[in-house]
C-alpha cells in the first residue's frame, strides 16, 4: 500500500548498510522508485537513479572507495578550498574524511522535508585538519530525495569560535551522458573564470553555451 505526502515517512524510506570497506552508507528512495546512495566517506552521493531505474550520476571504474583516497565519480563534496587555489590538497579534505550521520540537524525551512527521505551528515576537523587549516568548523550537509526524484544537496558551515576565515566550495558533480557532443552548458555567459590551460588567467566567458568535443578531466 502507498502513502501519500502527508503521511510518508522518510524514515521508513531510508536503509543504512556498510560498503566492502566497511564504511557506512546510507540509501534513500522515494515512493515512486527512485534513489540515492550517500557514502559517509566524504559525505558523497556515489548514485542517484530515477523511477526507471537509470543511473544520473558517472562513477570511474578506477574509483577507489576506501578513506583517505577521494572517490572519482559521484558529487564529491570540495571544501575548504577547490581546486588548487591555495595551501591544501587539491579540493581540499572534506571529499576524504568519513562524515558522522548528524543526530542534531539545524533547523531548516518546514516544507524542507515534506514527502522526502533525507539524511543529515556532519564533519568536524580533527586534529591534523586544524594543523593545516587552523579554523574551528561545523560542516553540516542535508541530502533529501524529493517525490519527483529531484535530487537536493544543502550545505550549512557554522563558525565555531567566531574568528573570521574564508573558504572555497563546490559540489563536483560527475553526470552520466550518452554522448557528450550533446552536451550544452548555458547560463555562463558574462561571468570571470580562471583557465587552468592558460596559467590560471582570468578570462570572461562570451558565448551563450559551452559545448565539449571530447572527454576533459580536471579532477
Amino acid at each position: 500500500m502507498g502513502h501519500s505526502a502527508a503521511d510518508w515517512d522518510y524514515r521508513a524510506a531510508i536503509e543504512i548498510t556498510k560498503d566492502w570497506n566497511g564504511v557506512e552508507q546510507v540509501l534513500l528512495q522515494n515512493q515512486q522508485g527512485a534513489s540515492a546512495r550517500v557514502s559517509l566517506h566524504g559525505g558523497q552521493v556515489t548514485s542517484w537513479r530515477n523511477k526507471h531505474g537509470e543511473e544520473l550520476l558517472f562513477t570511474s571504474s578506477k574509483a577507489i572507495f576506501k578513506p583517505p583516497k577521494a572517490m572519482r565519480g559521484g558529487i564529491p563534496i570540495c571544501f575548504p578550498q577547490f581546486g588548487n587555489c591555495g595551501s591544501l590538497e587539491q579540493h581540499g579534505f572534506a571529499r576524504n574524511k568519513v562524515w558522522a550521520i548528524d543526530d542534531n540537524p539545524q533547523l531548516h525551512p518546514p516544507n524542507d522535508s515534506h514527502g522526502k527521505s533525507f539524511i543529515d551528515l556532519l564533519l568536524k576537523p580533527s586534529e591534523d585538519d586544524l594543523k593545516c587549516w587552523p579554523h574551528s568548523f561545523e560542516f553540516r550537509l542535508r541530502v533529501s530525495l524529493a517525490t519527483s526524484g529531484d535530487l537536493t544537496l544543502t550545505s550549512r558551515v557554522r563558525n565555531v569560535n567566531g574568528k573570521p576565515f574564508s573558504f572555497s566550495f563546490a559540489y563536483h558533480t560527475y553526470f552520466l551522458v550518452s554522448d557528450i557532443s550533446e552536451v550544452r552548458i548555458e547560463g555562463l555567459e558574462t561571468l570571470d573564470y580562471l583557465d587552468n590551460l592558460c596559467e590560471r588567467k582570468r578570462f570572461t566567458e562570451q558565448g551563450d553555451a559551452i559545448t565539449f568535443e571530447s572527454e576533459v578531466n580536471f579532477f
